[in-house]
């Protein structure tokens, strides 16, 4: 994959070598556990129709995304956002925002921010590989804790039915602590705001200054001009598909109406949960207050003298 630059031949041969490793030389047996294993032949995963849904989705969303092109969407975007973005932490920051408005599934945000961005980007020569950089950091890292995503489905259906807890309050409950996701965003803004860049990030970013946007020998895209056509599109044209496709994809998956009976349930134990934080923290407060305004004195003359006398008419009776 490295020498060729070619996905599909390269995946193929990988998967023909496992299989020729697994059947021990054995060229028979390798063909027969290539198409025909029962665990994870190509016949029996292309049967499964998980598989080729998943296929099917990411054909659509590929055509969605040359609809979009051929209309000019993405084109008057990029002219649209030439006059409002002129500085590359403009450029890189508008990527990053248009990573977060497409949440709804990660495979469609690096496609639709890769294709619309693109144009920005180079021309205020941000590196390919700095882009690249920002749409991975704003695709999953995104979806895994936006409430409403493929990933949040996946999450809420896989917790028990006898677990005690609702699987999109667990999902809700979950997002603090995922750490990766937050800690990806965080450090997108901290290098776009800073400029910082080192390693082979920063020869990238130093050869885009110059105007080598690629760095390598590799120019993917690099040929690409707006066609004539592309005069006559408009943003709508970029922004309607996109939110026909995630409206569409969420009143399938019936999260409208999911969504918002478990945001309710959540946002109820939620706020339970902050409302006994707090009457406990005030209470506690209280008692500390408490304490502090009786400081502890030293008896008086009298109180000792009153509790010699009792000890002494203890022992006396004793």
């Amino acid at each position: 994959a490295l020498n060729t630059k070619e996905v599909y031949t390269s995946l193929l041969v990988g998967i023909a070598t496992g299989a020729l490793l697994y059947a021990n030389g054995n060229l028979e047996l390798a063909l027969t556990t290539l198409f025909f294993n029962e665990d994870g032949g190509m016949v029996s995963k292309l049967s499964d129709s998980s598989n080729v849904g998943i296929l099917v989705f990411l054909v659509m969303l590929g055509i969605l995304v040359a609809l979009m092109n051929k209309a000019g969407g993405s084109a008057a975007f990029g002219r649209w956002a030439s006059t409002h973005i002129h500085t590359r932490a403009g450029a890189q920051f508008a990527t990053l925002i248009l990573g977060v408005l497409i949440f709804v599934d990660d495979y469609f945000n690096c496609l639709t921010v890769g294709s619309v961005m693109r144009p920005v980007t180079d021309r205020q020569k941000v590196s390919r590989a700095k882009l690249a950089y920002l749409i991975d950091s704003t695709a999953a890292p995104v979806c895994i804790i936006a409430p409403v995503s493929s990933w949040a489905a996946a999450v809420t259906s896989s917790v028990p039915e006898g677990s005690g807890i609702n699987g999109f309050t667990m999902f809700l409950r979950t997002i603090p602590y995922n750490y990766y996701a937050l800690l990806t965003i965080v450090m997108s803004l901290f290098l776009i705001f800073t400029g910082t860049d080192y390693g082979s990030m920063k020869q990238h970013e130093d050869n885009a200054r110059a105007g080598d946007l690629f760095t390598t020998a590799d120019r993917p895209y690099g040929d690409d001009v707006d066609a004539e056509d592309d005069a006559r599109g408009h943003v709508i044209d970029l922004v309607a598909p996109v939110l026909v496709l995630m409206v569409r994809n969420l009143w399938q998956a019936g999260m409208f109406h999911a969504t918002v009976r478990d945001l309710t349930l959540a946002a109820r134990d939620m706020a339970a949960l902050l409302h006994r934080e707090v009457v406990e923290h005030e209470a506690a407060r209280k008692a500390k207050a408490a304490a502090s305004a009786e400081p502890s004195l030293p008896p008086s003359e009298g109180e000792g003298s009153k509790e010699g006398e009792t000890v002494q008419k203890k022992g006396t009776e004793s």
